[in-house]
C-alpha cells in the first residue's frame, strides 16, 4: 500500500481520530514518520494536561508498523512489551519523530535468520514544538521468521 494511502486511512481509524492523534508524514519508503497529539478538551486529564493514555497511543503501533512494512509476510512482527515514562506535563500539542534505520533492519532480519524470536527496544520521545520532552516511550518488538521461511 502507498504510503499516502495507508496516513490516510490510519487518521481515519476512531481511535486516532477521536483521540486527536494524527500521522503528520509518512515517507514513501516507510523509514520514518511523524505524529502529533492535539491538546483538545477531550485528551486533558484532570490537571489540563495530556492525558497519559493518549501519550501512549500517538506512539503505540508505530514501530511495529514500520518495522512490519520492511519485514513483510516472511516474519511475525508484534508488539511485545511497552512503557512510558512521563517526563513532564503536556501543556501543548506534541509530537513523536520515528526513524528505522537500515542496519537495525538488517540486524533484525539476521538474528531472525535461523527461526528464533528476536526482541529488540525501540524508544521515542514525546516533545512539544519547542523541543521539551514531556515522556519517552519503549516499545519492545517480537520477530521470528514464519515457520514455512525457516
Amino acid at each position: 500500500m502507498r504510503a499516502s494511502t495507508f496516513r490516510r486511512l490510519l487518521n481515519l481509524w476512531p481511535p486516532f481520530l477521536f483521540s486527536g492523534i494524527r500521522l503528520l508524514c509518512l515517507d514513501d519508503d516507510y523509514t520514518e514518520a511523524r505524529v502529533v497529539l492535539r491538546l483538545r478538551p477531550w485528551n486533558r486529564n484532570y490537571v489540563r494536561t495530556q492525558f497519559g493514555g493518549s501519550l501512549f497511543a500517538m506512539a503505540d503501533p508505530f514501530w511495529m508498523l514500520l518495522i512490519l512494512h520492511h519485514l513483510g509476510g516472511d516474519h511475525f512482527v508484534w508488539d511485545k512489551a511497552g512503557s512510558i515514562d512521563f517526563v513532564a506535563p503536556g501543556r501543548e500539542d506534541v509530537y513523536a519523530h520515528f526513524k528505522l534505520e537500515q542496519s537495525m533492519l538488517d540486524e533484525l532480519r539476521a538474528a531472525a535468520a535461523n527461526g528464533e524470536k528476536v526482541l529488540r527496544w525501540f524508544d521515542v520521545s514525546i516533545q512539544t514544538a519547542a523541543g521539551e520532552v514531556v515522556a519517552v516511550v519503549r516499545k519492545q518488538i517480537y520477530v521470528r521468521l514464519k515457520p514455512r521461511h525457516r
